[in-house]
């Protein structure tokens, strides 16, 4: 792996068409200023699924930083991606709180990376095909969509708690989406929670004793796993996620950089996989390739790995002020109701963007009914318990996308009562060689 970057042009302008590749960088001074803004891009997202979970928003920050440093140094300095916190994690965290305790749950998002780091490594070496087949879009698009509408009633019950302050938050976050332009515009929410906290202090609803007694300069707070296997039905279905958003990122990135990165697939699911096995191992919450960082990307045209270097280092200086975190502590509930009422609803929305962007076809009974019961189960938050083990709304909602999609896909094509469209690029047994990854 290199860490030298060659200086892009005379390191101040990018011509008409032209991008700042991921060896490349701008000066010094112009490559740490875009660098912190993806910290300002991660910001409001990465800190929202600590918030949320009740972990150590420092903690949480320090496993971050941490995280992206390792996925550039696996992936060879070659893919630019910032690590933060996946909401994938949010509705398994808590349920496996609600059993047993936030060590029980990190020992859930442990075992999460560490099945994402084997799934890197089969990828690496055999390649990301078999992913498309188990996973095609009906399938990703609708366990992304259940996992943000399962959500759904936790959003309601922190509104209830400040009614007032839930609104003003969630009209902020309306009014900067269409108010502003450019980075502004992109960071909605994260606007929407500071007008919303502007609100809640003014109406008394903030303590500040902690951010008071909180330390400038300090390590984050650590707190080691445990684990129990009536918690991994909850965590499996994150693994589909997670493996969607990163491959997602690969093909986002080598579309706007006119490059085939799909060889650094692999690494980038098993450098995914090893930071989040780390941030279970610590205390920190489970992350993801950010697509907060690939709009900084498209409106800057800049791919440097260095300026996510200087974002690594910026958000791992930040993870060790235990004032700052303690302020970030300090967002109210009515804040969070307001938030996740937009975020959860985007999650459940971004199922159905890859549903759109793949061209699903619902007059096909096949996909119609594999969303269909998956929706269902996953936002009444079915439950079944075998023994000890209990599988809630999303592991069913998982397993009936996967299980319904591939037993009728199969009796179709063996009865000859398929609908899915002719096609040349088809080998033999039906599987379909077209694109189906997941954006």
């Amino acid at each position: 792996m290199a860490l030298g970057w060659d200086v892009h042009g005379d390191g101040r302008r990018i011509g008409p068409g032209a991008v700042v590749s991921p060896e490349e960088r701008l000066s010094w001074p112009r490559t740490i200023g875009i660098g912190m803004q993806h910290v300002v891009a991660m910001f409001g997202a990465t800190f929202l699924v600590p918030i949320l979970t009740g972990l150590p928003p420092a903690t949480t920050l320090f496993f971050s930083a941490l995280g992206t440093v390792l996925f550039l140094v696996i992936t060879g300095n070659r893919l630019p991606s910032y690590l933060g916190s996946s909401f994938a994690f949010l509705a398994p965290i808590a349920a496996a709180q609600a059993q047993g305790g936030t060590s029980l749950a990190l020992g859930g998002v442990l075992l999460t990376g560490v099945l994402l780091a084997v799934v890197g490594l089969v990828v690496h070496v055999v390649g990301s095909r078999w992913i498309d087949v188990i996973m095609p879009p009906v399938v990703t698009g609708t366990i992304v969509a259940l996992i943000g509408l399962n959500l759904a009633p936790t959003a309601w019950g922190n509104v209830q708690k400040a009614p007032v302050t839930a609104v003003a938050t969630l009209l902020a976050v309306v009014l900067v989406t269409v108010l502003f332009r450019g980075i502004l515009g992109r960071l909605a929410i994260l606007m929407g929670v500071l007008v919303g906290y502007l609100v809640a202090v003014l109406r008394g609803e903030v303590d500040f004793a902690d951010v008071r007694a909180a330390a400038w300069v300090g390590l984050p707070d650590f707190t080691a796993p445990t684990f129990d296997l009536s918690v991994l039905g909850l965590f499996l279905p994150v693994v589909f996620v997670l493996v969607a958003e990163n491959v997602g990122h690969v093909k986002s990135v080598a579309a706007m950089t006119g490059r085939d990165l799909d060889p650094l697939m692999g690494r980038a699911l098993l450098a995914d996989g090893v930071a989040t096995t780390l941030a279970g191992a610590g205390g920190g919450s489970g992350t993801t390739t950010y697509a907060e960082n690939i709009g900084v990307m498209a409106a800057t045209r800049v791919y440097s790995t260095a300026a996510y270097w200087v974002a690594a280092a910026t958000a791992l200086v930040l993870s060790l002020s235990p004032k700052f975190g303690a302020v970030i502590g300090t967002i109210p509930d009515g804040v969070l109701g307001g938030a996740t009422t937009v975020l959860y609803g985007m999650i459940g929305i971004l199922g159905a963007r890859i549903w759109v962007q793949n061209r699903v076809d619902f007059s096909d009974p096949v996909n119609l009914t594999t969303a269909a019961v998956a929706l269902v189960v996953g936002i009444a938050n079915y439950t079944w318990a075998v023994g000890e083990v209990a599988f809630e709304g999303i592991a069913l909602g998982t397993a009936a996308a996967v299980g319904i999609y591939h037993l009728m896909r199969g009796v179709a094509r063996w009865r000859g009562t398929t609908q899915e469209p002719a096609s040349p690029a088809s080998v033999p047994g039906g599987t379909e060689l077209e694109d189906r990854t997941p954006h």
